[in-house]
């Protein structure tokens, strides 16, 4: 086993204790004005190494046997008019940006408001190469601005665990 001080109580700093940072949240900026904006994260399942889909399978979340799904908060579906099993279309709400992910599912899921969740690498494709993280100079995957749009009322059955 690899010595990691944290593990042992041992904090490599100038005091000696853990130092902690406080995130300030996202400044609010001509991409976020809207109130119909949603920041979206790409994440992984469980059945997922990387960019390697092994299963359709997601015991983390209780989805199985799709990917094609949005996670999103119980009062954005509300205020936006969607419901659970819902088919949507996402657009990236960036000026100048044209990224769409058409016929996906969404899900009512215990999110923060105001963010959503999608899977990776499939939403890839709403996230800009210049749209760049300044102090890691990585893309964006964790907060991209989106618009959610209805696709279809025809709701689909969704079954999570």
């Amino acid at each position: 086993r690899m010595p990691l001080p944290p593990t042992e109580r041992q904090w490599p700093t100038a005091t000696g204790k853990a130092m902690f940072s406080v995130f300030n949240g996202l400044h609010e900026d001509e991409t976020t004005a809207d109130k119909d904006t949603l920041r979206l994260i790409t994440l992984r399942s469980h059945d997922q190494y990387n960019t390697t889909i092994y299963a359709l399978d997601d015991r983390y979340r209780g989805v199985f046997g799709r990917r094609d799904v949005l996670f999103m908060n119980d009062s954005d579906l509300q205020r936006l008019g969607l419901e659970h099993g819902d088919v949507v279309d996402l657009e990236t709400a960036l000026p100048g940006s044209t990224q769409r992910l058409e016929g996906i599912t969404v899900i009512a899921y215990n999110i923060s408001a105001g963010s959503v969740g999608a899977y990776y690498p499939e939403a890839n494709v709403l996230v800009p190469l210049h749209y760049i993280d300044e102090e890691s100079g990585t893309p964006s995957y964790k907060s991209v601005p989106i618009l959610v749009k209805l696709r279809s009322k025809e709701v689909r059955a969704v079954d999570i665990a």
